[in-house]
């Protein structure tokens, strides 16, 4: 019988991240996990990158453990909506058998469009972790403030920022490149 490898890797994640858990009120641990999972969430950026696609990555942690990854892929998709964080709820929403995620986080390389924002919100997402800001289309601050919203019905924590340099070069060398070969 071969072996379940992503069930392994999961509780391999498990055993990685227990140690990791926030245990002080300084949020030290917090922070690591954070910056633990921003990068599974590069790594994922840049698969969409080596598929041409703009590199954002994101993915769904639930107590610990990732139940959802996503990139970008509207262009090989030809699907406006096939955004990081739409198929990363999508692919969590599946695992789970449920569409909405609560207590589980959501951590992102780039602030989400307010079509992301909406998904977050509507899949009940308690806690949204990204990298970099969008001047363009951002919309926690950066063009509005859809989280900032008091009469929506859920309120999801945001914590903007997390290796904001390194999610935003990813982004800054990927049009530049473009912008060389004339793709815009």
């Amino acid at each position: 019988m071969v072996p379940d490898l992503r069930r392994i890797f999961d509780g391999q994640l498990v055993l990685r991240q227990t140690a990791r858990l926030p245990v002080d009120r300084c949020g030290r641990m917090r922070a690591m996990n954070d910056e633990y999972y921003m990068r599974e969430a590069i790594s994922l950026a840049r698969a969409a990158e080596c598929l041409g696609e703009v590199p954002v990555g994101a993915l769904v942690v639930c107590d610990g453990v990732i139940v959802g990854r996503g990139f970008n892929s509207p262009i090989g998709e030809h699907d406006p909506t096939a955004h990081a964080e739409i198929a990363a709820l999508r692919d969590a929403a599946r695992k789970l058998q449920n569409y909405r995620l609560p207590g589980c986080e959501l951590f992102v390389t780039l602030e989400p469009c307010a079509m992301c924002a909406g998904a977050v919100l509507q899949a009940r997402i308690a806690r949204l972790v990204y990298g970099a800001r969008d001047p363009k289309t951002g919309v926690h601050g950066s063009v509005v403030d859809l989280f900032a919203v008091e009469r929506l019905n859920h309120h999801t924590e945001v914590l903007s920022g997390v290796l904001a340099a390194e999610c935003g070069q990813l982004l800054s060398d990927f049009f530049a490149a473009r912008r060389q070969r004339g793709g815009g």
